[in-house]
C-alpha cells in the first residue's frame, strides 16, 4: 500500500518501551493511590462521550426518517389549498 494514501499517524506508533515510560511518568506524577481513580474517571469520560455521540446520531436518524413524512404533508396541504381557491373562484363566476 502506498504510504502517501495513509493519514499521518506516525505519533501513534508507540513501542513497549515508550508505553512503559509513559506509565512510569504517570505513576511518578500522580502516585499509586490516585492513578486508578484517574483511569476510572478517564474511562467514564470516554464512555459518556461515546454515548452522547451515539445519541446524537440516533436523533439525526429519527429526524431524517420523519422529515419525508412532514414534507409529504406539506405538499399535500399546499396542493389542497389551490383547489379550494379554484372552487371559490368558480362559484364567483357563476354568480
Amino acid at each position: 500500500m502506498n504510504s502517501f494514501l495513509l493519514p499521518p499517524l506516525g505519533f501513534l506508533n508507540l513501542g513497549p518501551w515508550e508505553i512503559a515510560l509513559i506509565l512510569f511518568l504517570a505513576l511518578l506524577l500522580f502516585g499509586g493511590k490516585k492513578l486508578p481513580g484517574l483511569a476510572k474517571d478517564l474511562g467514564e469520560g470516554i464512555r459518556e462521550f461515546r454515548r452522547s455521540l451515539s445519541s446524537q446520531v440516533d436523533d439525526d436518524r429519527k429526524e431524517i426518517a420523519s422529515a419525508p413524512a412532514e414534507e409529504v404533508e406539506q405538499v399535500k396541504s399546499k396542493a389542497a389549498k389551490p383547489k379550494a381557491k379554484a372552487k371559490a373562484s368558480s362559484k364567483k363566476k357563476k354568480a
